[in-house]
């Protein structure tokens, strides 16, 4: 009975989880504004279609490995952009007395108010490590080895932060943002690695965006955590730091028992009969012979390719304005000043003569509005494509 009831619990569980992901994250539909009765119908009947294929590829295997590798990672890395503003008095507080405790002064303001600028800062330097170190971890780990160790940072940096009050040491800090940041770096470029590889074609575009909004998710989380009435007070701060370990280990535990990306076992480790049987897995069927021939022919195609450095890459003429877009649209993103808005949100709202009681309050209307954003922004990407999105940011 209890197997039964078990079974039961997980197929709700499933259907529960594939409609969600059905109402985030549908298709494009192939259709038109309807100008008749039987245009009408036609248009029904695709989205009917549309949403039936979209719940036959999502497998249960397949949503526990988004979820869990988006909770792990891009929620892990949104909650450390909103972490550090709630606390901000109170680690500032925490750095005079362990500055004055060793050198027997207190430390000045335009000096604290450095040293906190880079224990906030540091993360972003660490996440350009990260960046520059994930390709050869996702080389001979795999995508899904290279999230499993990312979580041994996250841990590390999560015990180091929570335990600097304890220590006295405003340095580990330090270290721990940096660390964190490494994690956050890793993870933005395996995650999206993973779950494209994973992701059957028709729903792989869709599933991406899944990264962005469990980023916004984490934002939020780290804004409703830094109220007063929860964490958000000098005797809580460090277990607001500490609480990083708990999506790591989430995916600690449950990632093992997930396939490596069965095109990763192609590529890299020629092994076919484990690539098969993650396809399987992640598929819901047996016969995944169609998938793995495609994986095979692009592997085929691809020896014949060379590949080019950046230097390479930017000489060449034919690919120049496809360079030149992608670096203005990164470089407007990471310029328009997002991750200040939320390292700084508390001393925005003060210096713009908003009381210190309502400031938590109004911190949540930022993050609940990137999350809708997200929503509409993934709702436009897949109707009217990625131009027609990116003109309405």
């Amino acid at each position: 009975c209890q197997s039964e009831f078990t079974n039961v619990m997980l197929h709700v569980e499933v259907n529960i989880t594939v409609s969600i992901y059905t109402l985030i994250f549908k298709r494009a539909q192939s259709c038109t504004m309807p100008t008749s009765e039987g245009d009408t119908r036609n248009c029904t009947d695709i989205m009917v279609t549309d949403n039936t294929q979209a719940k036959k590829v999502l497998t249960c295997h397949l949503v526990v490995a988004s979820l869990v590798g988006a909770f792990g990672s891009a929620f892990l890395y949104g909650y450390n952009l909103s972490v550090v503003n709630a606390p901000t008095v109170y680690v500032k507080a925490f750095c005079n007395e362990s500055w004055t405790r060793r050198f027997g002064t207190a430390i000045e303001t335009k000096s604290l108010t450095l040293l906190w600028s880079i224990i906030v800062s540091i993360s972003a330097i660490g996440g350009l490590v990260g960046a520059f170190i994930v390709t050869p971890f996702v080389k001979h780990l795999g995508r899904k080895g290279t999230l499993l160790l990312n979580n041994g940072f996250a841990i590390i940096a999560a015990l180091l932060m929570s335990l600097s009050e304890t220590a006295g040491f405003f340095e580990m800090l330090i270290v721990g943002r940096f660390i964190i940041g490494v994690n956050g770096g890793i993870a933005l470029s395996a995650l999206p690695m993973y779950l494209g590889e994973i992701s059957p074609k028709q729903i792989r575009g869709s599933l991406g965006q899944i990264t962005s909004i469990f980023i916004c998710v984490g934002v939020f989380v780290g804004q409703i955590l830094g109220l007063p009435e929860i964490l958000g007070k000098e005797s809580s701060w460090p277990l607001m730091f500490g609480l990083n370990a708990v999506p790591a280990v989430i995916q600690l535990a449950v990632l093992p028992f997930l396939p490596e990306s069965p095109r990763y076992l192609l590529f890299e480790k020629n092994d076919v009969s484990q690539a098969k049987k993650a396809f399987q897995i992640f598929s819901g069927k047996e016969d995944v012979m169609k998938e793995l021939e495609e994986v095979q022919a692009e592997r085929k195609a691809q020896k014949h390719i060379q590949l080019l450095s950046v230097l390479d890459l930017l000489r060449k003429q034919s690919v120049r304005w496809q360079v030149i877009t992608v670096i203005v649209i990164m470089a407007c993103y990471q310029l328009c000043g997002l991750n200040a808005i939320w390292f700084y949100t508390s001393s925005i709202f003060k210096v713009s003569g908003i009381s210190d009681d309502q400031i938590p309050y109004i911190t949540l209307s930022t993050g609940a509005i990137e999350i809708t954003a997200a929503i509409i922004s993934s709702s436009v990407g897949s109707r009217g494509g990625r131009i027609e999105d990116s003109r309405l940011h």
